[in-house]
């Protein structure tokens, strides 16, 4: 089966080719490092963290970009409000986000460049827009004519027009069209900034992520990955400034985008006060639940968020892991063909998850079969789940609670037993017995799930 890919610039599912097998090139926008991350931030992170693994079991090369951004207006306000250069705070929440994304079981990019490291490659690229005349310079504002680039719009599908009246753009007197984006701004002298031609400024940030792509990847990559809410304007810029520039019928062969994540079905916002941030919420759920959930619903759809739907997670999660107790020395094996077909199917992780469980059930716990349990553990690697030893699991479980987490999900297995053999008086005295124990249970489609008074 090859691999496909839904291209948001065609609106359909293709089949995965690179224009170079040898030499597979993948960018993904990555944060702006003011604050922590939210729930938010990290669908994108655990996604495309997806399609790096994916798409490394069938090519030796695959070179993934992921960028930081560290130097924006925000960055600036929040360095001025602490009296400390801007370095200080992308480089505190930069590492926080490496610690949170680790713990979510996404690993680091192949190449992470950083804005402020690349501005001489920034400054060249306006040079040759502004020679192209795609650009052009005003009150020491450097800007994209979006008039000299005829396929503006192509991505999102709509006319420019639609464009900027459903978008935040910045209208000053000095811009030819309403639409056309900054490229280079000029700094006071309490702001970061770098010489150039045109005076000392900073970049715009649609500018940062076609300069470091080029930088690192090439001027025509094979996938550009981001949130929806990229789509217009920033990638829309991106493959303007950068087809111009380059000279290029082509920016990204394969266009990427993850729906938005809600919470109990309302948008995340500051002004609602429920803006989700992973640095809090890994407080009082493991790392390993918060990626089940990430990965519980297609990437392209919407996801909402609930403590629901977090208990789900962790009793699948429990349950998983407590079939595993006893094969943690089992030898390596490889996943379930279905798993990776589905992560192949346009990352069909509902699917892939969904086949993970159907793997769980063919091990029995009257008579376990080692090579099941391999599969299972194999097949959780290929997920991004399942890769600590069941004891440590349960270890962190027991500290979550403070009671011994593999004991009540022995206890769970001899009640669904019971229950089985239709034994309701044994399975109700389990049930009563735990909850004597003040531990609760909750029975739902996808095992049962148990939860600690004391958490």
């Amino acid at each position: 089966m090859s691999i496909q890919i839904y291209n948001t610039l065609t609106r359909r599912k293709e089949i995965f080719q690179p224009q170079d097998p040898a030499r597979v090139t993948v960018y993904a926008c990555g944060p702006t490092v003011y604050n922590y991350a939210h729930i938010g931030n990290a669908r994108p992170a655990v996604v495309f963290d997806l399609l790096y693994r994916v798409l490394s079991r069938r090519y030796a090369n695959v070179v993934y970009a992921r960028n930081i951004t560290d130097v924006d207006d925000k960055i600036n306000q929040a360095a001025a409000d602490e009296g400390v250069p801007i370095e200080v705070v992308s480089r505190r929440y930069a590492d926080a986000y490496h610690e949170d994304m680790a713990r979510l079981g996404v690993g680091r990019p192949t190449v992470e460049p950083r804005a402020t490291e690349h501005i001489a490659e920034i400054i060249d690229m306006i040079e040759r827009l502004v020679e192209r005349g795609c650009a052009y310079q005003a009150e020491q504002h450097v800007l994209f004519d979006v008039a000299s680039f005829e396929d503006y719009g192509r991505l999102s599908r709509r006319d420019r027009r639609e464009m900027i009246a459903g978008a935040r753009v910045e209208v000053a007197p000095y811009k030819k069209n309403p639409g056309d984006f900054v490229l280079w701004k000029p700094s006071s002298p309490d702001q970061p900034g770098w010489d150039s031609p045109w005076g000392r400024g900073r970049p715009g940030w649609h500018i940062e992520c076609s300069a470091m792509s080029a930088a690192h990847l090439g001027e025509v990559i094979d996938i550009h990955a981001g949130g929806q809410d990229l789509v217009f304007p920033h990638h829309e810029n991106e493959i303007a400034q950068s087809r111009c520039a380059h000279g290029s019928d082509t920016f990204a062969r394969y266009w990427m985008h993850n729906g938005f994540v809600t919470v109990e079905k309302r948008k995340m916002s500051k002004s609602l006060g429920n803006t989700l941030i992973v640095h809090e919420l890994l407080k009082h759920w493991p790392g390993e639940v918060l990626r089940y959930v990430l990965l519980s619903a297609h990437y392209r759809q919407p996801l909402d968020w609930s403590d629901k739907v977090l208990e789900q997670a962790q009793a699948t999660l429990d349950r998983l892991y407590g079939l595993l107790r006893d094969h943690d020395d089992a030898r390596p094996a490889e996943p379930d063909p279905t798993v990776i077909d589905a992560m192949e199917d346009d990352l069909n992780t509902p699917t892939a998850l969904a086949a993970l469980n159907r793997v769980a059930r063919a091990i029995s716990s009257s008579h376990p079969d080692p090579a099941n349990a391999a599969c299972l553990r194999a097949s959780g690697a290929a997920l991004g789940l399942l890769q600590q030893a069941a004891d440590a699991w349960f270890d962190q479980r027991r500290a979550e609670t403070g009671v011994d987490a593999g004991e009540i999900e022995a206890l769970i297995a001899a009640r669904n037993e019971a229950r089985s053999r239709r034994d309701f008086d044994t399975a109700d005295r389990i049930r009563d017995d735990l909850a004597e124990r003040g531990i609760v249970l909750k029975d739902g489609p996808e095992g049962t799930a148990w939860e600690a008074a004391n958490k």
